[in-house]
């Protein structure tokens, strides 16, 4: 078996009020998930559900992420997740609040038997 990403996406989300970092993780999953489609999968009669799904969140405060949560918004796949420091926080002095911004980038990859296709290296 070769393992092989055979999907990249990203997305952004923001909290635009309240200052929630999960809430702007999910919605940057969301908006990774709009750009892409599963159909490769099902074209090459590989099991959408044996995909492992990595989803690195980017945003200041990454233990103020809950991912379970942010796991639990994908379809298909053993899901694991990442919180790391990135993302924006946008300090609005006039309410006393913030808006989050999240970065996301979800890899799928999957183990293809050797010999089944041809894939670059990588």
């Amino acid at each position: 078996m070769a393992d092989q990403r055979l999907i990249l996406e990203m997305g952004t989300g923001n909290d635009l009020y309240g200052g929630d970092y999960t809430k702007a993780a999910v919605r940057a999953v969301h908006d990774a998930m709009r750009h892409s489609s599963l159909s490769l999968y099902w074209s090459l009669g590989l099991d959408p559900a044996a995909m492992r799904v990595n989803i690195t969140i980017g945003v200041q405060r990454p233990d103020q992420v809950d991912t379970e949560e942010v796991a639990g918004q994908m379809p298909y796949g053993q899901i694991s997740v990442t919180a790391v420091k990135g993302g924006l926080d946008v300090p609005d002095p006039a309410r006393g609040d913030m808006t989050v911004i999240a970065a996301a980038a979800i890899e799928a990859r999957y183990d293809v038997p050797e010999g089944r296709f041809r894939l670059a290296d990588g």
